[in-house]
């Protein structure tokens, strides 16, 4: 099961915007947020690839949900206009957002190139 994040929980674990004005990540392991919502078919296509890249990945990166009919405030801070949209972001750098429901071959391709995260050997 991801993590949904919430307002407090964003700040916490994301980007505290109360704080900082410019972009400063607080987590440690870079991450991807899944803007979604439950009505959205292309989202609901998205989830279970989610769910997989995380075990996948393990520790390596954090794979985090944002309802944006429950949390319109980070919605609106994002500019989200259609969903899915995903935010990597990266440990270092700023983020950068995709839209759609995209092939895990390309999700996989922007960890490596984004988040500059190769998926570990097991």
């Amino acid at each position: 099961m991801l993590e949904h994040l919430t307002k407090e929980t964003f700040k916490e674990k994301v980007f505290n915007f109360e704080q900082n004005k410019d972009w400063k990540y607080e987590g440690d392991t870079p991450c991807l947020i899944d803007f979604y919502a439950d009505w959205c078919g292309p989202c609901k296509m998205v989830a279970p690839v989610l769910e997989e890249l995380q075990k996948e990945y393990g520790e390596a990166i954090k794979i985090y949900k944002v309802d944006t009919e429950d949390q319109r405030e980070l919605s609106a801070m994002f500019g989200i206009q259609s969903i899915p949209s995903l935010l990597f972001v990266p440990k270092d750098n700023q983020p950068q957002m995709a839209q759609g429901a995209l092939p895990k071959a390309t999700l996989e391709q922007a960890i490596s190139e984004v988040l500059k995260v190769e998926k570990p050997v097991h």
